[in-house]
């Protein structure tokens, strides 16, 4: 299977108004940001977008939020967000708070294949509303389902044209796990090489998971907040 398109307008062909995608990256840390400039430069509307955070005002989501392209958000933290909070607190957002660990599961629950599970964080909370409740331990648990997109977009630091990724340091975080759960998954990398270049035993990704890949140029990293003295 031919993985490899040569930038990320090519990586999103497919992609139309309406789906929902899951995004990897925590803050602006490992987030896939040529793809997300690449959708911020399209006309596709009305997506469902499953990230961590949203990014900036000016970068990562904060991009598709400033240009009205997202409906609703999945997300654990928003809080470095304003158009984010503008748009929630006016209505023109729908959100969707989910503690960071449940985020973090129910990802992982979709792309393993298990459709729900019981969890006790959010109990007695509004996160608990509605939902079923059962007792293991002495403890009340909540069900949550699990969490699947039509696109999983992530960024890693390695790839090879077979797919296989490395992620480096914490820019690992939701990326494994999305990686996963998308119907289609596409992985932007900073270096992209042969298959048998990567050690086998440091691959955090494997190719199976994914089917598009690319390598990046310029990537700005930037620090979401600088503290000097």
């Amino acid at each position: 299977m031919q993985k490899t398109v040569p930038n990320a307008r090519a990586a999103i062909a497919g992609i139309q108004s309406g789906m929902t995608l899951m995004l990897g990256g925590f803050g602006l840390c490992g987030i896939p940001e040529k793809t997300i400039a690449a959708l911020a430069d399209s006309d596709i509307t009305d997506l469902t977008c499953i990230s961590n955070n949203a990014g900036v005002d000016d970068f990562g989501l904060g991009l598709l939020l400033h240009s009205r392209q997202i409906r609703k958000m999945i997300a654990s933290y928003v809080g470095e967000n304003a158009e984010f909070e503008r748009q929630m607190l006016s209505g023109d957002l729908e959100v969707d708070l989910i503690p960071q660990g449940s985020l973090a599961e129910r990802c992982r629950a979709g792309g393993a294949g298990i459709p729900a599970f019981f969890t006790p964080a959010g109990y007695g909370t509004e996160v608990g509303e509605g939902k079923e409740v059962r007792e293991f331990n002495g403890k009340p648990h909540i069900l949550e389902s699990a969490l699947t997109a039509d696109f999983a977009i992530v960024k890693a630091w390695r790839g090879d044209t077979d797919g296989n990724l490395i992620y480096k340091g914490t820019a690992r975080n939701f990326n494994p796990v999305m990686a996963m759960a998308g119907r289609i998954t596409i992985a932007e990398v900073e270096e992209l090489v042969r298959p048998g270049e990567l050690d086998p035993n440091q691959i955090h990704t494997p190719g199976v998971f994914v089917q598009r890949i690319f390598q990046g140029d310029g990537y700005e990293k930037r620090i979401e907040k600088r503290t000097t003295r």
